[in-house]
């Protein structure tokens, strides 16, 4: 299995930030089989190279975590850059720093996003491999959703969802368009619903609901196939590690 140069760096736990990687790849201290590599992108096997800096030999974490996290809102799905910092964003991440072993903070990933004001069931994890099974569109693993809108959802609405919405994104310089696959959805109140989707496209709750016309007020992930968050009395903003083979067995 090959992986970029910067992506590995990052998992192997030695480096505190993304700029340290990069300026120390930019400086020629990082070698590949005794060779000097500047290319952030540059691929390798990890398991046939031997990577190292400084004179120090670089490996990845040998043993994988799975977390399950229930996710509260006002957190991004991704680690702060600059800009973000200066914003005041705030970071999954950080529900797990100084929780974790250095080398394991450094190495995990989310599986998949949830948008920064959706709350509920997000898998973070420091194995790719299990991050790309998962949310691979072609696996169809359901998510669960609970949604609340600002308008009542009338049955014209619910059939097109479960129909399939045509959904146009229209951004600076980026138009795309899509249709949505048909979707399940159960009322549970006027403005509230149980929607379960196979796909993930981005904010894809939120934009079939804009497209029908009604706002989205919230949206609190229930389960990814059976693995259902109410079931392990994990609070929010709080984490529980968990087994890969319990993932596996309810997700596929």
């Amino acid at each position: 299995m090959k992986i970029r140069l910067h992506q590995f760096l990052s998992k192997c736990g030695d480096f505190s930030s993304k700029r340290d990687i990069k300026e120390a790849i930019w400086n020629g201290e990082i070698q590949i089989n005794n060779s000097i590599v500047k290319n952030i992108k540059f691929e390798f096997n990890p398991n046939t190279k031997i990577v190292s800096y400084r004179g120090k030999i670089l490996k990845l974490p040998t043993i994988n975590h799975y977390f399950l996290v229930n996710k509260p809102s006002g957190y991004i799905c991704s680690r702060l850059n600059s800009q973000e910092k200066e914003l005041g964003k705030k970071s999954i991440f950080e529900l797990f720093e100084n929780r974790l072993s250095k080398n394991i903070y450094q190495s995990l990933v989310t599986v998949g996003r949830l948008d920064e004001d959706t709350t509920g069931l997000l898998l973070v994890t420091t194995d790719g491999k299990i991050v790309e099974k998962i949310t691979n569109p072609e696996n169809h693993i359901p998510k669960k959703y609970f949604v609340k809108t600002d308008l009542e959802i009338t049955e014209e609405e619910i059939t097109a969802i479960r129909k399939g919405i045509a959904i146009k994104i229209v951004e600076e310089y980026h138009t795309e368009e899509y249709i949505s696959k048909p979707a399940r959805i159960t009322l549970q109140d006027v403005d509230a619903a149980i929607l379960t989707i196979d796909e993930g496209k981005k904010r894809q709750i939120r934009r079939m609901f804009d497209t029908l016309g009604n706002y989205v007020v919230s949206i609190h992930r229930l389960a990814i196939g059976d693995l259902v968050l109410e079931n392990y009395n994990v609070q929010s903003g709080k984490f529980k590690e968990i087994s890969k083979e319990e993932i596996l067995q309810k997700c596929f």
